[in-house]
């Protein structure tokens, strides 16, 4: 005889299945499975939902940021990745990317990190931190501003040129230190600069002591995919040091893991 008190495990489980919650999971899963962006009527045909459900699942996604509207098109963004942490951060190629960076933190004695474009912000896939008493707080999903972070110009400059002019326009460009580039105009001469130098260095620009190199890492087309960058105390190294002696660990490490994302079909 079963007792009263207990619930038999299916009814239990069922009883607390959130069907709202599994439907914006499915929704999120088709996206994932597009190659590209999806229109409403594709993401409601996929997800066997109306178009009017499908839309509120939409809809909220992008404004909780996990999805973006172009159009009339959608697509996830890397939002995922400050969610679910180093997990998803350690996606097949960084995770084969990962003694790269700590190759190269080992050879400057400084932490080296890898990170994406997402909108505004770059956020954080890879990281290796120096073995210091005193470090910067920053892991996987990490997020930080991209006009005023050496790997956010990294990026940026190494994108087709109506792709680096549409994100130049949506950046806030909020000013985080005195030496911040918040002008548009000044940021885009410095943004040729980077193309033109391979390389960016951004000097106290989000934080007051804190100096970045970053190179891109780059697809066999030259559009950068992502940016690996070395950071450290303005105090402790120059920037003409950083162009002399963070610069070529940096590269190499950037070209070997191109040559991985090549080998894995990216």
């Amino acid at each position: 005889m079963q007792d009263s008190r207990t619930d038999p495990p299916a009814e239990a489980d069922r009883r607390d299945h959130v069907s709202s919650l599994a439907k914006g999971l499915h929704v999120m899963e088709v996206l994932a499975r597009a190659p590209e962006s999806l229109t409403l009527t594709e993401v409601a045909d996929a997800a066997g939902m109306s178009r009017a459900t499908a839309r509120r699942f939409l809809l909220t996604l992008v404004d909780l940021g996990y999805a973006a509207r172009t159009g009339k098109r959608f697509a996830l963004t890397a939002r995922l990745l400050a969610v679910a942490g180093s997990r998803l951060g350690m996606g097949l190629l960084w995770h084969l990317a990962e003694p790269h960076l700590r190759a190269v933190s080992r050879t400057l004695n400084e932490s080296c990190s890898a990170a994406i474009l997402d909108g505004p912000d770059v956020v954080y896939v890879a990281r290796a931190a120096a073995n210091r008493v005193m470090s910067v707080n920053l892991t996987v999903g990490s997020r930080l501003p991209a006009h005023c972070t050496s790997m956010g110009r990294a990026i940026l400059a190494f994108l087709e040129p109506a792709e680096r002019a549409a994100a130049l326009s949506a950046l806030s460009l909020a000013r985080h230190t005195p030496h911040t580039i918040t002008d548009r105009a000044a940021l885009a001469a410095e943004l040729d600069r980077v193309a033109a130098a391979g390389h960016a260095v951004v000097d106290q620009e989000l934080e007051i002591g804190l100096r970045s190199i970053a190179v891109p890492v780059r697809h066999a087309d030259g559009r950068a995919m992502a940016a690996l960058n070395v950071s450290t105390h303005a105090g402790r190294v120059s920037v003409e040091e950083m162009t002399e002696r963070f610069l070529p660990p940096l590269r190499e490490a950037a070209g070997r893991i191109a040559a991985l994302a090549r080998s894995l079909g990216g």
